[in-house]
């Protein structure tokens, strides 16, 4: 079982029977090299940005405050010198080094990974008590940070309060995250994190959708996709005495249209690949500036290779891609070769075949994907 650095040289399959989805885990010094740091500076100017998800949490007077990007940049001159919070989501998104981080997660499906959110904080910065519906990974970048958490069964809120916040929280354990620690989260495990020193949180999240959430898209999915056969009729319909009562002869027979609809596990993972690699609503894909034409884009990744977008995902189930909740079509001696691309999220000019060549060119035209601008450091 190889070691992981991230998990302080556990192994995943230790963490994911020990740990994952069960009980917290401190790792001290996880991950130090995390590259330019995303601080205040750059998170502001991503808090500007209307393509990118911001908040900014403050408690004043007793009071929490919540406010939502795009933000003007004159806001963030107002602040005051403590108690305050600004929240990007998606930075991963915007910046490619942070993207690396996340991709480093590896030992969890890229089904269940979402984003990694960036979080600055003055001293005395807080979001207050809370616990998420999903599993999260709490990296210290810069500065420290005060965590305390509860395995409490108390999950009432404070009421009017423009965000979620225990309203008794009961503190169980208590940890100072310094510059590269790092603690693991698993669902509805309450936490508190106070800044100690100004510095970041990287909050790398993952998908945990609602039963309600999955049903009505499945059911938006099946309604484009079904045909039934038939149509309503009685033709030994009898006359009654009430006209506006609804027939218990049409309730049994539309039930049983209704009971006539199936669906089997190749539609729910055809389901689960166009849902889970749908692009978020302010997520949009830009075209190349200085568009190639497509002899040039051919010599160029047949010399370095391609990779994906920040924004973009592929994910496969047997010989079915999706990229960006559409389907990827190819050649089955390609399948392979596509199933690289999904998991390393590069492809080396080594493994590209003249009939992947055209899909490749049109992802390239819509900015789904990009030529390499140089070989190499490829997995």
């Amino acid at each position: 079982m190889k070691p992981i650095d991230l998990l302080g040289g556990m192994s995943a399959q230790t963490f994911l029977r020990d740990y994952w989805h069960k009980q917290p885990l401190l790792i001290r010094g996880a991950l130090q090299d995390v590259g330019e740091l995303a601080d205040f500076a750059v998170l502001s100017d991503l808090a500007c940005q209307e393509d990118v998800e911001s908040r900014l949490i403050e408690y004043r007077n007793g009071q929490w405050k919540l406010e939502r990007g795009p933000f003007r940049p004159s806001r963030f001159k107002r602040l005051p010198a403590s108690d305050w919070t600004i929240l990007v989501q998606n930075v991963n998104h915007h910046l490619p080094h942070i993207a690396d981080i996340l991709w480093r997660f590896d030992f969890i499906p890229y089904a269940r990974l979402d984003d990694l959110m960036i979080s600055y904080a003055p001293p005395g910065g807080t979001v207050g008590p809370h616990f998420d519906s999903y599993d999260v990974f709490l990296l210290q970048v810069g500065g420290r940070k005060r965590w305390q958490i509860s395995t409490q069964q108390d999950e009432r809120f404070i009421e009017d309060a423009p965000i979620k916040v225990l309203q008794d929280f009961q503190p169980e354990q208590e940890f100072i995250l310094e510059h590269g620690d790092m603690l693991y989260l698993p669902p509805r495990c309450a936490h508190h994190g106070v800044a100690l020193e100004p510095g970041m949180t990287y909050s790398i999240g993952f998908r945990a959708p609602t039963a309600q959430e999955l049903t009505t898209e499945f059911l938006v999915y099946l309604q484009d996709r079904i045909c039934m056969e038939g149509r309503y009729a009685d033709p030994d319909l009898l006359r009654q005495q009430d006209p506006a009562r609804i027939g218990e002869e049409m309730v049994q027979q539309v039930g049983r249209i209704l009971r006539e609809i199936r669906w089997d596990d190749s539609a729910v993972a055809d389901f689960l690949g166009h849902y889970l690699t749908e692009p978020k609503p302010h997520v949009f894909y830009d075209a190349p500036e200085e568009e190639l034409d497509e002899d040039e884009f051919v010599e160029l990744v047949q010399q370095h290779g391609v990779m994906l977008d920040l924004k973009s995902q592929i994910l496969y189930y047997n010989d079915m891609l999706y990229c960006n909740g559409s389907v990827l079509e190819c050649e089955p001696k390609d399948l392979a070769a596509w199933q690289h691309f999904a998991n390393a999220r590069k492809l080396p000019a080594s493994e590209l075949t003249d009939t992947m060549l055209p899909t490749l060119y049109e992802g390239y035209l819509t900015g789904w994907w990009h030529p390499l601008p140089m070989a190499g450091g490829l997995g």
